[in-house]
């Protein structure tokens, strides 16, 4: 069995597992407790009290994160005509059509959102098999497929997240770096987990927000206290 580092152990240390914290003093730990040389993304996990086999109780979304996620998104956009333009005025890394879908088919994947325009869906179905198991397909419900693909393309650049519960009741995702600070990353924090707040399901009973962990790429994983977040985030 592997075993940890000397820094991580240091750095487990100075996380007591069993108090759950402030937003606040979480951030601080996280950030105060990063030992590498990189600049690491802090991920947050959340337990909720759905069960995703039940169609009514699928959290899925995205939100813009008022601090971006410190990294640069590759957006792809299957689009004609003006909307061709208008990606590309938009700031769109590749545009095009059956160029693309060629392109993509031959085994091309150097990019990180897809966009489309409704019209184009029928020639980015031909490539749904490769897409669909990447999360890399068009989604209406994650507003990527539209004709408002200027906008789209701005969130996404600027910080836009997509999530999705997973099998277990668990939202995944990165909400920025080590070196955006504590006031910064907070922000993020409260945004990504207000959004989840707000989509709670009314056919979901019992206690929604049931866990939730911040944890930087390499670093040991730091408890938020439940209450006192949604408190905050309200």
């Amino acid at each position: 069995m592997p075993k940890h580092g000397k820094k991580y152990r240091n750095s487990v240390e100075n996380i007591d597992k069993t108090v759950l914290n402030t937003l606040e003093d979480a951030v601080k730990l996280v950030l105060a407790n990063s030992y590498t040389k990189f600049d690491e993304t802090v991920d947050i996990a959340m337990k909720l009290g759905v069960d995703p086999r039940h169609a009514d109780q699928m959290i899925r979304s995205s939100v813009v994160l008022p601090n971006g996620t410190g990294k640069e998104t590759r957006v792809l956009v299957f689009a004609k005509g003006d909307k061709e333009t208008e990606a590309k005025e938009a700031g769109a890394d590749f545009v095009g059509g059956d160029d693309l879908v060629e392109k993509i088919k031959e085994g091309w994947l150097e990019f990180d959102k897809t966009v489309a325009t409704p019209d184009m869906m029928g020639t980015v179905g031909k490539i749904g098999r490769v897409l669909g198991p990447r999360n890399l397909m068009p989604n209406a419900k994650l507003g990527t497929v539209t004709f408002d693909i200027a906008n789209v393309v701005k969130e996404i650049k600027s910080g836009k997240v997509d999530f999705r519960v997973d099998k277990t009741g668990i939202v995944h995702a990165g909400l920025g770096k080590i070196s955006f600070g504590e006031e910064k990353m907070a922000e993020n924090v409260k945004a990504f987990v207000q959004k989840v707040i707000q989509l709670k399901p009314s056919s979901a009973k019992g206690i929604y927000l049931r866990s939730v962990t911040l944890t930087s790429t390499m670093g040991p994983g730091v408890k938020l206290d439940p209450i006192a977040l949604t408190a905050a985030v309200k």
